[in-house]
């Protein structure tokens, strides 16, 4: 009877080891495995955020949002309020980028609206669309390779490319 109960016990324990070495093992495997879960959700985030920036660039913001026949300050409102729309239902994905890549987006969102705002303010009042996005995109054109836009796609792409490595 000695000799069943010592087995008993020695295999319990063996057991019992046996197990933690199981679970400690599982969690050190689960806490590797956020950094490679999360990746795909972080290029996700960066894939729609160059889109974000795309779809906010004027350019192409007012070549979707154009409406013959509105006034300059119909388009202006418009136009904010796109950018606006387009930037909040983006802004979940701000957990999975660099506070630096948010960050250069929260700018051109800014620098559009206040590029839109200024250059309506030139406008007489009774302007019509086409004089307030000839403007804009005349202003756009003038900045070229230097505009924030081109540099904030090239600040999301490094990024995303910097987790593909």
């Amino acid at each position: 009877m000695n000799d069943f109960i010592i087995s008993i016990v020695i295999s319990s324990a063996a057991l019992l080891i046996s197990i933690i070495t199981f679970f400690s093992l599982n969690r050190k495997k689960n806490a590797k495995t956020p950094d490679q879960s999360t990746r795909p959700l972080q290029l996700q985030a960066y894939e729609r955020l160059v889109v974000l920036a795309e779809r906010v660039s004027l350019p192409n913001l007012i070549s979707r949002s154009n409406q013959p026949g509105m006034s300059a300050g119909e388009m202006q409102l418009l136009l904010l309020e796109s950018i606006k729309q387009e930037f909040e239902y983006n802004s979940s994905q701000q957990i999975y980028v660099s506070p630096l890549a948010w960050q250069a987006l929260k700018n051109l969102k800014e620098q559009n609206m206040l590029i839109i705002n200024q250059v309506a303010q030139t406008l007489p009042a009774d302007a019509k669309v086409i004089d307030l996005n000839k403007r804009i995109l005349e202003l756009i054109m003038a900045q070229d390779k230097n505009a924030l836009h081109n540099i904030v796609l090239d600040a999301l792409n490094f990024e995303a490319r910097k987790l593909m490595k």
